[in-house]
């Protein structure tokens, strides 16, 4: 057995089994297989070697082999000094060839990079924060106070588009009463666009107490199949008119808006501006991480194991191709130039995604920046949520995948990024 180091990252294996070597081998897993397998017509542990040499050569040529390959595999890491911790991805067959007396047999292995990052600090570009104005924070509580504003009677007759319509109806079709076509006190929002087409336009101009016929048509491609297309009447009558009313800003309203029963205008105030400047901050830096990544990427040099590019490089062609139309897929496999650059320029984005993973792991670990799994739970479930997706399932698909790694990963590498900007901002 003779190892060679391709670089620091990975290394190539080559082991020579004399086939007398492998004979030998074979009659001990055959002596051991004798005592477990069942044959009819002998005693369990009492079958002749001879029987299961016929009757299972192929198994015990193998396992005979494998059993020669890793012993011989354990000495080539104690040679190479690599711990089977750093062992990165599966190992890879490069060579098996079985000839009539020995058996040529190379290994590619790839290994955890050696990654030495210094004066990465000289590489995090400045950054110039936003300020935050009195007027945009204003601008902001003013905005939340109209979206807590809660619709109040008013003292007017005559309905106006942005006024809330207090209505009782009933709809027909063909004369007859539609199903879940009747409300009572419906508060509907004039000019909200939110009822069927037309509906909203012609109840402009009742007043209060009034009774009238609205007649609409159900738009073609309406939810309800039943009704998509269908002319409707809908007997109406308003019974009062309301508007939204904007509460004060004061400090009941900072207290609703904070869930804070100390709240006041003052401490309203200071969580918008950090808030807001959260938000810019997030604008700001968006650009900046690009950048620091570039960077990162150009000045941090190291060997990369070749096994983790190559199972990264799948995925990038994988991903690539679901977003393919069929012709193109076509038009691609049957063109083996254009196939070559897909798998040199997706080999090429796999080993920057890769690279950037091991600089992102280990200026973590430099700046203290942790994410733990419950954090990964949390993320993935309110996102779930605020897309209207059943949280729990999502949950489950991405265990099931086994895509949090990957989610967790993201996370720490925004985190650290923003650690690393935030050293440059003033």
């Amino acid at each position: 057995m003779t190892t060679e180091r391709i670089n620091k990252a990975n290394a190539l294996i080559k082991i020579e089994l004399d086939n007398s070597i492998i004979d030998v081998q074979k009659e001990k897993v055959a002596k051991k297989l004798a005592k477990q397998v069942k044959v009819d017509g002998f005693r369990k542990g009492k079958v002749p070697v001879a029987i299961v040499k016929k009757m299972y050569a192929e198994q015990i040529e193998k396992d005979a082999i494998d059993e020669l390959i890793k012993k011989e595999y354990q000495e080539a890491l104690t040679q190479l000094d690599i711990k089977q911790e750093d062992i990165m991805g599966e190992p890879i067959f490069t060579k098996f060839d079985r000839g009539e007396e020995k058996t040529d047999i190379e290994i590619k292995i790839s290994s955890k990079p050696e990654v030495a990052i210094e004066n990465y600090e000289d590489l995090i570009p400045e950054v110039e924060l936003p300020k935050i104005s009195d007027t945009d924070v204003d601008a902001k509580i003013a905005n939340y106070a109209k979206e807590s504003s809660e619709p109040v009677k008013i003292d007017k007759d005559t309905v106006e588009k942005g006024d809330i319509a207090v209505v009782d109806f009933i709809g027909y079709i063909d004369d007859k009463e539609m199903e879940n076509g009747e409300a009572n006190d419906y508060p509907l929002e004039v000019g909200s666009n939110t009822f069927i087409p037309g509906f909203e336009d012609q109840l402009i101009g009742m007043k209060v107490g009034e009774e009238k016929e609205i007649k609409v048509t159900f738009p073609a491609e309406y939810q309800a199949k039943e009704l998509a297309g269908k002319e409707a009447t809908f007997k109406v009558t308003l019974k009062e008119i309301r508007a939204k009313q904007v509460p004060e800003i004061d400090d009941e309203l900072a207290k609703k808006l904070l869930q804070k029963d100390d709240a006041t205008v003052d401490t309203l105030k200071e969580e918008i501006k950090k808030e807001l400047l959260m938000t810019k901050k997030a604008e700001v830096f968006a650009p900046k991480k690009e950048e620091l990544v570039e960077k990162l990427l150009k000045a941090v040099e190291f060997d990369l194991p070749d096994s983790i590019i190559e199972k990264e490089a799948e995925l990038v062609i994988n991903e690539k191709a679901s977003k393919m139309k069929p012709e193109e897929i076509q038009a691609l496999t049957s063109n083996e130039e254009k196939l070559n650059e897909l798998r040199e320029e997706s080999k090429k984005e796999a080993a920057e995604k890769v690279k950037l993973t091991f600089i992102v792991d280990e200026l973590a670990k430099k700046e203290n920046v942790n994410v733990d799994d419950n954090q990964v739970l949390q993320v993935i479930y309110f996102e779930a949520l605020r897309a209207g997706q059943d949280a729990q399932k999502v949950l489950e698909y991405y265990k099931e995948n086994n895509l949090l790694a990957a989610v967790k990963m993201s996370m720490v590498e925004e985190q650290l990024l923003a650690t690393l900007l935030d050293k440059k901002a003033k």
